[in-house]
């Protein structure tokens, strides 16, 4: 396949991704974190919603447990009273809430979009991966990349590779790595060898994919102290919700 193909792959993976970013504000899900920090280990389980045009996470488990039945009560009790304080919030309120939603939206969708134009791609073949038949494009650092913000700036430092279905022309996988160290800021921080992420997605409805799967390995230096976390996240139960503003969200670049 010619480079041109290549470069149609890719920019069909593209639209097709913004057009899933979009749409997400419509969906409800379950999001189960595993986190580990300081070799701790801690695993919670969310009930996300939407509500007036911002997500919610209600807590429904702990360490795989359900809670019990009276700091279940409270999370219930709680869901409600935030209910009840957006529905009531000003203008000046409501709008500050979206804003910030909005703002941490486009920051999660920045490093993926960013992507397209850090990375050169190259055609690998194709896999199978998660029962889809895909293309299999490798990823490595464009040397003419400029970093919008101090947060691309850690793609110059990163390959990986993409794994494209070949009937829809979504993601279904995305692997990144850290291969030589990236300075953040004035030099106060160094991502790491080590740092990388995967992100793998399902189809939801129609052409709409969303994240099935995120994970993330971070390895830094701050100042003169290392720190590395980890970070692994599942979303399931996908449904549409019913919410006006959140449709109205999911519209804003």
């Amino acid at each position: 396949m010619g480079a041109s193909n290549v470069q149609e792959i890719v920019q069909r993976s593209v639209q097709n991704t913004n057009a899933d970013w979009t749409a997400a504000p419509e969906y409800a899900f379950t999001e189960r974190d595993v986190i580990t920090k300081h070799g701790k280990q801690t695993t919670k389980t969310y009930q996300v919603t939407m509500i007036e045009g911002s997500p919610y996470n209600k807590l429904i488990a702990i360490n795989d447990e359900p809670l019990p039945v009276g700091q279940a009560d409270e999370e219930a009790a709680k869901l409600r009273r935030e209910t009840d304080r957006r529905r009531k919030e000003t203008a000046s309120e409501s709008k500050k809430r979206l804003t910030k939603y909005q703002a941490e939206r486009r920051q999660d969708h920045a490093l993926m979009s960013e992507m397209m134009k850090a990375f050169d791609f190259t055609l690998r073949g194709q896999e199978t991966v998660n029962g889809r038949r895909c293309f299999v494009l490798a990823a490595t650092p464009r040397a003419s990349y400029q970093p919008k913000n101090r947060d691309t700036k850690v793609l110059k430092g990163m390959r990986g590779e993409m794994w494209v279905d070949v009937e829809q022309y979504q993601w279904v996988k995305v692997h990144a790595e850290v291969f030589q160290p990236v300075a953040i800021g004035l030099f106060v921080a160094h991502v790491q060898p080590g740092t990388e992420f995967t992100l793998e997605q399902t189809p939801i409805q129609n052409n709409i994919w969303l994240p099935s799967h995120f994970s993330t390995r971070v390895k830094a230096t701050v100042l003169l102290f290392s720190t590395a976390s980890a970070d692994d996240e599942t979303y399931t139960n996908y449904r549409r919700v019913d919410n006006q503003k959140s449709a109205k969200v999911s519209q804003k670049p």
